[in-house]
């Protein structure tokens, strides 16, 4: 194997090598959901305290986050923060010494102007610096017919790929609802939808695959999301027989699809395991890093309580800026936001597996 890249954000041929040899050596990175130059720099921490490679990804609210809640044009926020967080990773990366893939969460069809737009931004990137500004999107059609689904892939990875650029794809629907894309109503082991037919699979292939990268979300029963035990019912041999169709049809090699495993948040480790092991290469995780996030902020406002409540102690006059500071605060929830992604990467089998040298 014996990969080796620079430090920084990767794109183009690099991230194809990060993940050729993620499923090579049968690890994923976790793809983080991040809303602020907090929880980006968690995501940088954890990644370089666990020696291994990430994924740094915005959804489209998450990137108007980032921009600001107040501006008007809630488009326009979309656009510029989601850049905005990009930048700020193209700038720090290097420092903390791995390797990360900038990335776009869910973008379902009102959205397609969204990635569009970043496209462009990405093109001028390249433009000027011979990379472009993201390294993938996700466009993620599920909701539509199928034929919809994929000719729209198709347009835009014909303008994506000549920038070094990888858009990820979904067939079939994960269930659930995330910021504001599907919903509740559509869990339950009985519904067909949440599980993808290998032919839709091959069909995405034969299609996408001569035209650029495409890596695809394949439910199998992924919900977005915590649920009670025995209400997600995850069948991953989905994945491999999509694999075998493929490989068998078009006369690849192993494992020709790069697959993606969207709601990972409270999965089983050894579904996670099994999943891994038909080439999943990148599994999403937000809802458990969000509650880490707030459950130590949580701990830490009752520890200090009467710092949020006074400037100074009513009763014995004690100054209390050192507890109320916010970054006294945020940082407490950066830090168990880096306890629990140091759990991520062990479940995936990443911890060490940097290729930055």
């Amino acid at each position: 194997m014996g990969h080796s890249l620079k430090p920084g954000v990767v794109t183009g041929d690099d991230y194809k090598t990060l993940l050729t040899a993620a499923k090579e050596g049968g690890y994923a990175l976790p793809a983080v959901n991040a809303v602020g130059t907090n929880s980006v720099n968690a995501v940088l921490e954890a990644a370089a305290k666990n020696r291994s490679d990430v994924i740094v990804q915005f959804s489209n609210s998450g990137g108007q986050f980032f921009a600001g809640k107040s501006l008007e044009d809630g488009f326009e926020a979309k656009v510029l923060g989601s850049v905005s967080a990009a930048r700020h990773i193209h700038l720090l990366a290097e420092k903390y010494g791995i390797c990360v893939v900038i990335h776009t969460d869910h973008a379902n069809k009102a959205l397609i102007p969204w990635v569009e737009a970043l496209v462009g931004y990405s093109e001028e990137h390249y433009e000027k610096t011979g990379s472009p500004l993201f390294s993938s999107h996700m466009l993620d059609l599920s909701a539509e017919e199928i034929d919809f689904n994929l000719s729209e892939s198709e347009r835009l990875l014909k303008r994506m790929a000549p920038i070094g650029m990888s858009l990820e794809i979904e067939l079939g629907v994960t269930g659930g609802e995330e910021d504001g894309v599907g919903s509740d109503d559509d869990i339950g082991a009985d519904n067909p939808k949440l599980y993808t037919q290998p032919e839709d699979c091959l069909r995405a292939y034969q299609l996408l695959s001569p035209i650029g990268h495409f890596s695809l979300a394949a439910s199998f029963g992924n919900v977005h999301g915590v649920y009670k035990p025995g209400n997600v019912k995850l069948r991953p041999e989905i994945l491999k027989n999509s694999q075998d169709l493929v490989k068998e049809t078009c006369g690849t090699g192993d494992k020709p699809l790069d697959l993606v495993f969207h709601g990972g948040s409270g999965s089983d480790k050894a579904k996670i395991a099994e999943a891994l092991s038909y080439g999943v290469f990148k599994m999403n995780i937000d809802t458990d890093t969000q509650f880490a996030v707030s459950k130590a902020v949580g701990a830490y406002v009752e520890e200090n309580s009467k710092a949020f409540k006074y400037q100074i102690d009513p009763d014995d006059g004690t100054p209390y800026k050192k507890k109320y500071d916010p970054r006294a605060w945020m940082r407490a929830g950066e830090q168990s936001m880096v306890e629990r992604l140091d759990e991520a990467f062990q479940d995936l089998g990443s911890v060490g597996k940097t290729l930055a040298s």
